[in-house]
This record gives structure tokens, sequence and C-alpha cells, in this order.
């Protein structure tokens, strides 16, 4: 319920960026996606007149070494994020975390297929870490609710560390609606799925929801991209070309 009931319901939504990447952008043409737009058309879909205040992402920005394009991925990530908030303002924030990882390598143990874990059997790799994403979402949704910002929540997530969170407002704000979209491509019939495995969904997390969409179709993200040039006060913003 709304804190006047002659409002429509304020709904907050809050996106694990690196979960959404990895778990459905990755590897497709959707990466410049409008969030809020996408939001917004699932709020639309569930017509419960609510309205969307707010979209918060956490992310962490891209460091060139580790990224495909290099110096390209991270002037594609700063575009995107200044095109979102050109775009929706006030509606719009971002959160960054860090990332964090050893210059001389980590030594981890060696996968060898057919042989089972040998922990004598390590090699030094390049392990590249995401740092205070997960505490950053949890602590901006819990102090949300705290502060009565919102009259419903949606997490954009499949991490199971974002369970703590939403147990304790489960608990603690029983109401205050929860709302679960799953980042994750469309299961695909057996004979399509080239025996590739389909990624799990958190059932931590759907237990605690009101609601799930379990998944983003290409039809949702194609309908929700931005345009290629995004208007601002001063040099429009051009979606990357290798997006």
């Amino acid at each position: 319920m709304a804190t006047d009931p002659k409002q429509p319901p304020r709904v907050g939504v809050y996106v694990d960026g690196y979960n959404l990447y990895y778990g459905r952008l990755r590897g497709s043409g959707f990466k410049w996606l409008d969030l809020v737009k996408l939001l917004e058309d699932i709020l639309a879909k569930r017509d419960q007149n609510e309205r969307l205040a707010r979209v918060h992402l956490f992310t962490a920005h891209a460091l060139a070494t580790f990224a495909t394009h290099g110096d390209a991925s991270v002037e594609a990530q700063a575009a995107y994020h200044r095109a979102l908030q050109a775009k929706h303002g006030d509606r719009f924030a971002i959160t960054y975390g860090t990332h964090s990882f050893d210059r001389s390598g980590s030594l981890m143990p060696e996968f060898i297929p057919g042989q089972g874990y040998d922990r004598s059997k390590r090699v030094r790799v390049w392990r590249l870490e995401e740092k205070k994403t997960d505490v950053n979402l949890a602590l901006r949704m819990y102090r949300d609710a705290a502060q009565g910002l919102y009259d419903r929540i949606i997490l954009v997530s499949n991490d199971s560390d974002s369970e703590p969170a939403l147990q304790a407002i489960r608990e603690d704000f029983p109401h205050i609606a929860i709302g679960l979209v799953i980042p994750i491509r469309p299961p695909v019939p057996p004979s399509k799925s080239g025996g590739g495995p389909e990624r799990r969904i958190s059932g931590s997390l759907t237990n605690l929801a009101d609601w799930t969409i379990r998944h983003l179709s290409d039809e949702q993200l194609q309908t929700a991209q931005l345009p290629p040039l995004v208007s601002t006060k001063k040099k429009p913003i051009r979606k990357p070309a290798h997006w």
C-alpha cells in the first residue's frame, strides 16, 4: 500500500549490474539497454497502477587491462552510464564498487577434465573480483525501506548473496511488496540447446519475492534499447560502435 492511498504505489528498483551483464547481456546485441524503460515496461504489463520512482544500478568501473576491447570497453561503459543519467536524471542512480586483483596472480587449483580435485596441482591465474557491489546494494535497499521511500521494491539479480537483505526487509517491513527479475535468457528447448547447461534460478530469492519474472526475452530487451544518439545539454552521446 502506498503512504497516500490516492497515489500510485512508489516502486524502487535495485539492479546488480555485474549479474545482469554476465547473466543476460554479455555476448548479446542488447548492451545499450535503457533500464528505466525496461522496468517501466515490466510494470505496465503488471497493470498494478505502480509508479517507477527510481532505478538504482550497482556496478564497478570496467578495467581496460581485463576488458575484451581494452580502453574502448572503458569508454563504452562510461558513455552508457552518462546516457542513462542524461535521459532519466534523478530517476536513475549509479553506485560504484571497485575491483580487486593480485598483480602477482592468485594460486588456484588446476581443472583437469576427467580428474578429481587435487589441491597439490595448482596454477597461478589472474583473478579479478568485484568488491562492495553486493554490500552497497543490500545497504541501499534496506536504508530506503527504513526511510519509507518506496511502497514496493524490485531486485534485478539472480545472486543469492542478496538473500539476507531481502529476508531482513521481509521481516522488518512486511508492508513492502518485493518483486524479483531474473536476468537470464529464456529456457531453450532440448533440441536447440546444443547440450549447454541452463542457468539455474536462485530459489532462495524467489522464495522471498511476492512475484518473479524468471527470464528476460530478446523482445523485451530490444524494445527497451536507448536511441543510437542520446541528447544532452552539450554533445550527444553515441552508442559505442562495438555494442
